[in-house]
């Protein structure tokens, strides 16, 4: 994605944030910098970054600026709308985002955002900057593959690239990427496998080296209902077992997020926490050691127990 329209898409979340009421696509084509051209190549240009902000997750609302009248259409991002989902994040992602924070607040304050908000105002539309620099949209992404990404959803290129299975194989996919987005602390790709004829989720650590991305652009369509948070947590979240856990005092920040119930104890906190994948969560606990406890399932117990069994004859 070019650095021009990255700037173009922060001006327009920026300006969806801040409006008090709803923005006519012809009021944001005057006062958002970076829609240039004749009136059909704004206009494309437009739905384009629509699509791609919703292909991150963002949800725009729409709906008639007069409510009396069947006139245009407005727009706006409701703060709640896109403020972010932290039960996911462990300290070190948060520790990531709040220093992220300060590039969205010098970005929201430039001179092209400011140029926008003055604009607004001089037409009578109220607008208020100030809340927008807590909101932090951005967060620590460790993947090469992920500007590319974004790039092949907003050009609707097709993909193809080297992925590691469970089986620790790697085999060829090729995918319609349609969004991205996080889950406990993992970036993933949505996108429709063409050779299994379905929707995939796919880990970015996963992919390998290699990403190849057609040249042919618009090659597919997202249908404009698709979500790529709603996938993931139909695809992702499905707790198949819960584990009662005994987490030491000041400790296993990364586990309570995830907890349902927490009862406070005097060294140790019992904490009920549900999880989908065993081994996941066995490699979770045993790298907390003794600040934690597991009380129940009782095969999550012997997983336990087994494994740092296994680990004292390796070092004997």
């Amino acid at each position: 994605m070019s650095s021009r329209k990255s700037e173009r898409l922060i001006n327009l979340t920026i300006a969806l944030l801040a409006t008090k009421r709803f923005l006519t696509k012809s009021e944001i084509l005057r006062t958002v910098e970076g829609y240039e051209g004749s009136s059909e190549a704004k206009d494309r240009m437009f739905e384009r970054d629509k699509d791609d902000l919703r292909s991150l997750g963002i949800s725009i609302e729409v709906a008639s600026v007069d409510p009396l009248f069947e006139d245009e259409p407005g727009y706006r991002i409701r703060h709640e709308n896109y403020s972010l989902n932290l039960k996911d994040l462990n300290g070190q992602d948060i520790a990531l985002l709040s220093l992220a924070a300060k590039a969205w607040q010098e970005a929201s304050l430039g001179s092209a955002a400011q140029s926008a908000l003055i604009k607004l105002n001089s037409l009578g539309i109220n607008s208020d900057y100030q809340s927008i620099p807590s909101l932090s949209p951005k967060i620590f992404v460790d993947s090469p593959h992920f500007l590319p990404l974004l790039d092949a959803i907003s050009e609707r290129n097709s993909i193809s690239f080297q992925y590691l299975t469970q089986s620790a194989q790697y085999e060829v996919r090729k995918v319609n990427p349609m969004g991205i987005g996080n889950r406990f602390g993992h970036w993933y790709l949505v996108g429709f496998d063409i050779e299994r004829d379905s929707l995939r989720t796919f880990r970015l650590d996963r992919i390998g080296t290699e990403l190849t991305v057609g040249k042919k652009s618009f090659v597919f369509e997202i249908p404009a209902d698709f979500s790529a948070s709603g996938y993931l947590d139909i695809s992702l979240e499905r707790p198949t077992d819960m584990a009662v856990i005994l987490i030491r005092k000041g400790k296993g920040h990364d586990l309570r997020v995830r907890a349902e119930s927490i009862t406070e104890g005097d060294d140790f906190d019992t904490c009920v926490i549900p999880y989908p994948y065993l081994q996941t969560f066995l490699n979770l606990l045993l790298w907390h050691g003794d600040d934690v406890i597991v009380e129940s399932p009782a095969h999550l117990k012997e997983s336990i127990i087994a494994t740092l069994r296994k680990l004292v004859l390796i070092h004997e």
